[in-house]
């Protein structure tokens, strides 16, 4: 059933109301002077309007604009809001539906009177409304506040269409059928411990506490209304957005038959109009454009990617050649096992005795996460490059293997992507946080062909003794940089669509600072979820040590004796008597 057809359904009088300005005054007019003559008209009235949702709406509300002469409007609703309030209407009760909107679409007045038709109409309804901050949600005399909006409502309906109610702060109470809608700011403790019909929470995604939010409201009511333009997508409700049992509702301004007059297609194929084009000269940024107007969630949020180029290079994305993962003896001789598992990915297809080719060299980047799996932790990543073609080969993404374990698989690693002159892939790894445990047991393994620090902003760059990449607020944006211009003119191909999609969450925080979107507004404290940016930061050290080969060919020599003493004392002590034992 379309939803015209469940219009017709649910609302059988709202045919009736005429929507032309002129004509639906008259008809409110017709309406109000027919009621006074007689009560069984008011009885009559009031029946249609508990029945028909529209028809009362558009029949008796008023909404409330200073910006027009008079600033009090009939509420005559356009074609896309008949079908938003049905939407609304059928979830109150049943499910949570998100609101994704452009600025000034009459959302909250929407979302309000459906509240108000059915505190109005309905017995024993409850309703909890929800604002960042409390004088958002109920201040007297102030037209933001969501309460003041309801007040209006009430003081513009003839008094014969109004219920005896009792008027509080934050609560307004039926008292002729028992239902109430109250208010809270959205601390932590949000409707903790309540039972509501449905819960209406505005602009959330500038909740700071969002998904305590989220967490506190889900065994309270079946149906959370999420009300919002845009801000990034490292927030709540950018999640719920994501969020597939959660039901949607777009109002672009597109849908608005005033703001889409001219409507064209511009050369990139985004949607305009002389109204919109005389919006985005008001705006100050074209985050601000992003967020009021274009309901465009990266560029609401300050993208550090440009998502035009992440789009064009997505295009070319395609799933790996081969899934599987690698096993080795004591010796740490590598073997590929393929379709065992998922978590290493490959955009090649091994020889014929299942190795990558030999006739290049290879560079990795490893960012590790503590190896704490949940629904929020962060993933240990590991990318490897071939530096002949600039190409990503190989994936591996893990949330539960923790930083020792992680060392032993990447130098497995490195050893298998083994290339010229038996030269293993170069490694580089975040040697903050877990990567210090990482990094130790990398040379317990007798590895060395890696990246020790050095000071990246001196002209000598003169390379140090400390191993491992440590990340600082500058140097990571010049690593991001890089791998961002690699990206864009070709010299880094990247085929994996989670990684590139990483890449989308990157913003740029007051000062300067470039972070995951994540990292900040995780209900997780240690750290990342699963889409922190792991891959992003793996790819961006792979492709920053491609750089790295001249310095190893030049102390080759020295490494191999090295690795070859200890590893060679290892080797005796550890090799199998009879078989050999394989591990993964």
């Amino acid at each position: 059933m379309s939803l015209s057809e469940v219009i017709d359904n649910e609302c059988p009088y709202y045919r009736t109301v005429p929507k032309d300005f002129n004509e639906n005054v008259k008809f409110r007019g017709d309406l109000l002077a027919n009621a006074r003559k007689s009560k069984d008209s008011q009885k009559k009235l009031r029946r249609m309007c508990a029945q028909d949702i529209l028809f009362y709406i558009n029949g008796f509300c008023t909404t409330y604009d200073p910006r027009r002469k008079p600033s009090m409007i009939p509420f005559i609703t356009y074609k896309f809001q008949d079908e938003a309030i049905i939407r609304m209407v059928l979830s109150i009760g049943n499910n949570d539906l998100l609101i994704e909107k452009s600025r000034d679409m009459g959302a909250s007045w929407m979302l309000l009177t459906v509240f108000e038709w059915f505190w109005h109409f309905k017995q024993n309804q409850s309703f909890l409304l929800g604002s960042r901050k409390e004088d958002y949600v109920d201040r007297l005399g102030d037209p933001k506040s969501l309460f003041w909006k309801i007040d209006f409502l009430h003081k513009n309906l003839p008094k014969w269409l109004l219920p005896r109610m009792d008027r509080k702060i934050l609560a307004i109470v039926n008292k002729d059928n028992g239902s109430t809608i109250n208010g809270e700011s959205t601390n932590s403790d949000f409707a903790r411990g309540d039972r509501r019909t449905a819960i209406g929470l505005d602009e959330f995604a500038s909740v700071d506490n969002g998904y305590e939010i989220l967490a506190a409201t889900a065994d309270v009511t079946n149906c959370r209304i999420f009300n919002s333009t845009p801000k990034g997508t490292g927030n709540a409700f950018y999640d719920q957005k994501q969020n597939h049992e959660c039901a949607k509702l777009t109002l672009h301004w597109s849908l608005h038959p005033d703001k889409a007059k001219g409507l064209y297609v511009d050369s990139k194929g985004k949607s305009r109009s002389p109204w919109y084009d005389r919006e985005v000269l008001r705006r100050a940024t074209t985050m601000e454009v992003a967020q009021e107007l274009d309901i465009d969630y990266q560029g609401s949020g300050q993208a550090f990617f440009d998502q035009i180029m992440l789009n064009e290079i997505k295009s070319l994305c395609c799933d790996p050649y081969e899934t599987g993962d690698l096993t080795w003896n004591d010796r740490l001789e590598p073997r590929w096992l393929p379709e065992c598992a998922t978590r290493m990915r490959l955009w090649f297809y091994p020889d014929a005795d299942g190795n990558p080719p030999k006739d290049r060299t290879y560079s990795v980047g490893v960012d590790i996460s503590t190896g704490k799996a949940g629904e929020f932790s962060s993933c240990s990543a590991i990318s490897v490059l071939d530096k002949k073609t600039g190409e990503k080969v190989a994936e591996f993404s893990d949330a539960s293997i923790n930083p020792t374990d992680l060392a032993v698989y990447a130098v497995a690693m490195c050893y298998w992507f083994m290339g010229l002159d038996d030269e293993p892939a170069f490694m580089v790894w975040e040697d903050n946080g877990p990567g210090g445990a990482f990094g130790k047991e990398v040379i317990e393994q007798g590895f060395r062909n890696f990246y020790y620090r050095r000071n990246e902003q001196q002209l000598s760059r003169r390379r140090g003794n400390v191993p491992g990449w440590w990340t600082t607020a500058k140097n990571k944006r010049v690593l991001l940089a890089d791998y961002a211009k690699a990206l864009k003119d070709g010299t880094f191909s990247n085929k994996s669509k989670e990684a590139l999609a990483e890449c989308e969450h990157y913003v740029y925080l007051p000062g300067g600072k470039v972070e995951h979107t994540r990292a900040s507004n995780s209900p997780d404290p240690s750290g990342a979820g699963e889409n922190h940016g792991d891959r992003t930061i793996a790819d961006a050290l792979a492709h920053f040590g491609r750089g790295e080969k001249t310095q190893y060919l030049k102390e080759k020599e020295e490494v191999k004796r090295s690795t070859r003493c200890y590893a060679a004392r290892r080797d005796e002590r550890n090799r199998p008597t009879a078989e050999e034992v394989w591990v993964v």
